[in-house]
């Protein structure tokens, strides 16, 4: 049997689908590979694409492209002994941003990523809706080091459906970048801490039961496909796909 789930988010302007055997039954028109046993790296690479769809779903939700990336950073002498520490200076400071957001009547949403790298400096990677004058507020709310700001679309980090973006937010010690050659590097993170504000809920998905797998995806009307991509699961050895499509001339 092939499923198929839908996430629709910002009003119905952007979805998410999801398609995949569910295991149990046979698959018209659907090839399977050979079923193997999934190793421990398979475990990893599937408990990392979860984080990341659900920080990419959250920024789809609740995030537009002219919304705040922002870093902020340490002074060496500033420097936390320990994650705990890093925490209490992160709660803080974010208590400060939620403040000033409630006295202008807006409502804070957050995404962040605290990090330590392999050679002992540590930073915070943070995601906040822009309301006017968010840049000052995160200024003024961090004072053991620097402030890093731009818009998310103006981030190397940016793509229409969040993608890269995800990625980087919720990079861990697993997180191996690749250099310029296509080569592994080392990995560059010792510690890190994701985690998002309690007001964000994601919406259930729609379910539709599928009776052949489809070769070519082709876009809803009014939208265009953004990003598609398909793989192998390695427990069901059936192939899954996802796909995010955007509405023609959405109001950003």
């Amino acid at each position: 049997m092939i499923k198929r789930k839908t996430y629709s988010f910002q009003g119905g302007d952007i979805l998410d689908i999801e398609e995949y055997h569910d295991g149990r039954y046979g698959a018209p028109g659907l090839k399977r590979m050979k079923r193997r046993k999934a190793t421990k790296e398979d475990m990893l690479r599937v408990n990392k694409w979860n984080k990341e769809k659900r920080c990419r779903q959250r920024l789809l939700q609740y995030f537009k492209e002219t919304d705040l990336f922002l870093t902020w950073t340490y002074s060496i002498e500033e420097r936390p002994p320990d994650m705990q520490t890093a925490l209490k200076d992160f709660r803080r400071s974010i208590a400060k941003v939620r403040r000033a957001y409630r006295k202008r009547g807006y409502e804070l949403f957050w995404i962040r990523n605290i990090e330590q790298g392999t050679k002992g400096a540590w930073h915070i990677h943070l995601i906040v809706n822009e309301i006017g004058d968010s840049a000052s507020i995160v200024q003024k709310a961090w004072d053991h080091g620097g402030t890093w700001i731009t818009e998310i679309k103006r981030s190397k980090f940016y793509d229409e459906d969040f993608m890269k973006l995800a990625c980087y937010m919720t990079k861990d010690k697993n997180t191996i970048e690749q250099k310029k050659d296509g080569t592994e590097g080392k990995p560059r993170i010792k510690e890190s801490s994701y985690n998002t504000s309690k007001n964000m809920p994601l919406p259930d998905p729609h379910e539709d039961k599928l009776r052949r797998w489809k070769k070519e995806v082709k876009p809803k009307k009014g939208y265009y496909i953004a990003r598609i991509w398909e793989g192998i699961n390695p427990k069901t050895g059936y192939k899954y796909r996802r796909c995010t499509m955007i509405r023609l001339n959405r109001r950003i």
